[in-house]
C-alpha cells in the first residue's frame, strides 16, 4: 500500500514567524478580492456584449479550468510549493488582462478566454491553504486553514470598497466598473504573486521539496488511499452543493420578486457563512477532530437545503447555513489532506469537476422539475459527509494530534 508522505513530521511545531504566514494571508486576501472584482459579476459583462443567454459561460468555464489545473498545479507544487503558487498567481495576471481586453474591446471570444485562464490560476493559487498549513504544527492547522477563509472576507470587503472609484475610472474609459474590475483583479493577483515570493516554506518541507524521491513518491499517492478518500468525498460534496445551491438560488429569488439589491444581500449573506466564522470553526476542528467538522457540515448543509424551498424568508438563512455548512465540512475534509501533498491537487480537481457538475445538472433539474425537486436532492446528497465522518474521523482532539 503507498504510504503518505506527511508534510512535516507528525506532532512537530516548529517556530513560525507570523510575518511569514501573512504573506500567504493577504495573498488569499487579494486573490478573493480579484474573483470579487472580476469572475463574480462576469454575467454582467456577457450582457454588456450582447449575449445575455450566455450568462453562465463564463463562470463554468472558470470551474472547468480550475478542474483542469489544479492536479498539475498539485504536482508542481511538490517540487517547490512557493514557485507553483507564484506561477498560478502570474498566470491569472494574465488572464484578467486578456479578459478585460476582450470586454474593453467587445470581442467575447477573448474575454472567455480570459475566464479560461483565471480559472486555471485559481486551481494553483486555492492551494495557498495548504502552504499555510504546512507551516505549523498538527495541532494549529484548522486554525490556520480559517483564518485564510476569514481573511478572503477582507478581500471581498475591499473589493467592494473600491466601487466607486473603480466605476469613475471606467467612466473615463468609456466602459463599465464590471469590465474595470478584469483589471483590477490582474493588479490584486500581481500584488499577491509579489508577495507569495516572500514566503518560504518550513525547513522540512524544503529538505522534500529538494528530494526527487520524495516528491515522487507523495506523487503517487491515489485518491482511493484509505485516508484520502474520506478527505476528498467531504471536500468534492461540500464544494458541489454549496456552488450548486449559491448558484440557482439567486434565480429562484428573482422569479420569486426580489429585486437587485436584495439579491445582493443574499450573496453577501452567503459569503459571511462561507467565510466570517473562519476564525471559530477552525480552532472547533482542531479541538475535536475533523470527524466534528464532517457532521456538522452535513447537517448545516440538509438544514439549508431543507429550508431553501421554504418560501422568501428562509432564503436568507438558507444561504448562510449553506455558507457555513460549506465552510466546515471543506475545512476538515482541507485539514485531512495535509499530510498528504501528493492527493490535494487531485481532490481540489475533483472538487471543482463535482461543482461544475452539480450547476450544469441542477440548471436542467431546476428547468424541468422546479426549485424543490434541486434542493430535496441536495438534502440527500449531504448525507455523503456522513460516510466521511464514518471512516475518516481519524483524526483526534489536540490532545492526541499525533495520530492525525
Amino acid at each position: 500500500m503507498t504510504q503518505p508522505v506527511p508534510a512535516r513530521d507528525p506532532g512537530s511545531a516548529p517556530p513560525v514567524s507570523k510575518l511569514n504566514l501573512a504573506a500567504l494571508f493577504l495573498s488569499q486576501s487579494l486573490a478573493t478580492g480579484a474573483t470579487t472584482a472580476s469572475t463574480v459579476l462576469a454575467s454582467l459583462v456577457i450582457s454588456t456584449l450582447g449575449r445575455e443567454a450566455w450568462a453562465g459561460v463564463p463562470s463554468t468555464l472558470v470551474t472547468l479550468g480550475s478542474a483542469a489545473s489544479a492536479g498539475i498545479f498539485g504536482w508542481l507544487m511538490l517540487r517547490d510549493r512557493r514557485r507553483g503558487l507564484v506561477t498560478a498567481y502570474l498566470l491569472g495576471v494574465f488572464g484578467a488582462l486578456v479578459g478585460f481586453w476582450g470586454a474593453w474591446q467587445q470581442h467575447i471570444w477573448v474575454f472567455l478566454l480570459g475566464a479560461a485562464v483565471v480559472g486555471m490560476s485559481q486551481g494553483g493559487f486555492q492551494q495557498a491553504r495548504y502552504a499555510a498549513a504546512e507551516s505549523v504544527g498538527p495541532s494549529k492547522r484548522g486554525l490556520v486553514i480559517g483564518a485564510m477563509m476569514f481573511a478572503s472576507v477582507l478581500g471581498s470587503a475591499f473589493s467592494t470598497l473600491l466601487s466607486t472609484p473603480l466605476a469613475e475610472f471606467a467612466s473615463g474609459l468609456k466602459t463599465s466598473a464590471e469590465v474595470v474590475g478584469w483589471l483590477l483583479a490582474a493588479l490584486f493577483l500581481l500584488l499577491g504573486a509579489v508577495l507569495t515570493s516572500l514566503w518560504r516554506p518550513p525547513a522540512q518541507v524544503a529538505v522534500q521539496e529538494a528530494s526527487p524521491q520524495a516528491a515522487s513518491k507523495a506523487a503517487h499517492v491515489p485518491i482511493s488511499h484509505p485516508q484520502v478518500w474520506p478527505a476528498a468525498l467531504a471536500v468534492a460534496v461540500s464544494q458541489g452543493l454549496m456552488v450548486t445551491l449559491m448558484s440557482l438560488t439567486p434565480l429562484r429569488a428573482h422569479n420569486m420578486g426580489m429585486e437587485h439589491p436584495a439579491i445582493a444581500g443574499l450573496v453577501t449573506i452567503h459569503i459571511a457563512g462561507m467565510y466570517g466564522l473562519g476564525w471559530l470553526t477552525g480552532p472547533l476542528i482542531d479541538r475535536f477532530g475533523v470527524r466534528f467538522g464532517y457532521l456538522a457540515g452535513a447537517a448545516l448543509l440538509l438544514l439549508a437545503a431543507l429550508s431553501a424551498p421554504a418560501g422568501r424568508l428562509w432564503l436568507a438563512p438558507s444561504m448562510f447555513l449553506l455558507g457555513l455548512g460549506w465552510n466546515l465540512g471543506f475545512l476538515a475534509g482541507s485539514k485531512a489532506l495535509t499530510n498528504f501533498r501528493g492527493a490535494q491537487g487531485k481532490v481540489d480537481a475533483l472538487a471543482y469537476l463535482t461543482a461544475g457538475v452539480g450547476t450544469l445538472s441542477g440548471g436542467l433539474i431546476l428547468n424541468r422539475f422546479g426549485f424543490e425537486p434541486l434542493a430535496w436532492g441536495c438534502a440527500a446528497l449531504s448525507s455523503l459527509l456522513l460516510i466521511s465522518a464514518w471512516y475518516g474521523g481519524l483524526s483526534r482532539p489536540a490532545a492526541a494530534v499525533a495520530a492525525d
